[in-house]
């Protein structure tokens, strides 16, 4: 199951996020961590120090390799230079499992403070002022349009804060949505942005309260989320303690936060993975960054990149 975390900026989403994956691989589920955010503070809310995070791999370092690795022997893919971060896989393309011996996970993927993870790299001083943070988020998609991810796995990846995972079509690449939320107006202003951005998407959506302190903090969400709410997280020296980049083990955390991220885990595990809406979606957005950049970008028509007879799922491994 793919999970994201959104929200404003300041409200948690990354604390959240790691709470989330330190809870399940304490429980010995299978789980992977994937920092999207453009401020890159994941590892660290895992348990790495500063200096550790700094030299992690990056997923963006390693872009093109990832290209040649999906790319296989997909014959409507010549090489990996007219990949973009939209390309779907089809017949030929190699896909990748949570848990597996891959050059890609090999190459990126490092366990810090028992979660498996791997992060897109934050900008460089040679990216200021010229490059956009989607070019390198655009490794995330490329991984999750070729993930074959099932019912008893868990992808969590942290979003870019505020609504800019809607300037491309990685917001549709995932089986359930947190969003947290603060009881503030700006941060519920962001929650209705995500409701009219996804309800023609299919977006399973759920809102996870952060910095609740009583009652009337519960009653503000509830007035502007609704039944959109599924729990709250009351103010907890464990999270402020993360929040300040002092991760503690996850056995310390309240047994009312822990009650949260079970109801999380089950809201998770009671969705269904729609393969052919993700499939569907993953052509969808491919042609329209086609049409508006890529095919002047690559000189050449990327719908042709499309294998109108691929449908993403478990079917693929079983051959029918």
């Amino acid at each position: 199951m793919k999970i994201a975390f959104v929200g404003k900026g300041g409200a948690g989403k990354t604390t959240l996020a790691a709470l989330f994956s330190s809870y399940l691989a304490a429980q010995g589920r299978t789980v992977l961590a994937l920092d999207a955010d453009i401020n890159q503070n994941l590892a660290v809310a895992v348990g790495a120090t500063p200096e550790e995070a700094a030299l992690l791999p990056t997923l963006g370092e390693s872009l093109q390799d990832i290209k040649e690795y999906l790319r296989g022997d997909n014959p409507r893919i010549a090489s990996a230079s007219v990949m973009v971060k939209t390309t779907p896989p089809g017949r030929g393309s190699r896909l990748l499992r949570v848990v597996e011996e891959n050059p890609v996970w090999d190459r990126c993927v490092r366990q810090i403070g028992g979660v498996r993870l791997a992060v897109t790299g934050g900008f460089a001083e040679t990216d200021l002022g010229v490059a956009c943070y989607h070019s390198k988020v655009g490794a995330v998609e490329l991984i999750l349009n070729h993930l074959l991810d099932g019912p008893e796995e868990y992808v969590v990846v942290d979003m870019t804060a505020g609504a800019d995972a809607f300037a491309s079509g990685l917001f549709t690449r995932f089986d359930r949505t947190f969003v947290v939320c603060e009881p503030t107006v700006r941060s519920a202003g962001v929650y209705r942005q995500y409701v009219d951005y996804a309800k023609e998407y299919g977006v399973a959506l759920s809102v996870v309260g952060n910095k609740v302190s009583d009652a009337m903090d519960e009653a503000f969400l509830r007035d502007h989320v609704g039944a959109d709410l599924l729990a709250c997280i009351g103010v907890s020296r464990h999270v402020r303690a993360a929040e300040q980049g002092h991760a503690r083990p996850i056995a310390d955390l309240e047994p009312g936060n822990v009650a949260v991220l079970d109801l999380m885990r089950e809201a998770v595990d009671g969705t269904g993975q729609d393969w052919h809406r993700f499939t569907r979606q993953a052509v969808e957005f491919h042609l329209r960054n086609a049409e508006a950049w890529a095919n002047a970008k690559i000189g050449q028509d990327l719908a042709a990149q499309v294998d109108p007879e691929f449908v993403l799922g478990p079917a693929v491994l079983s051959g029918s």
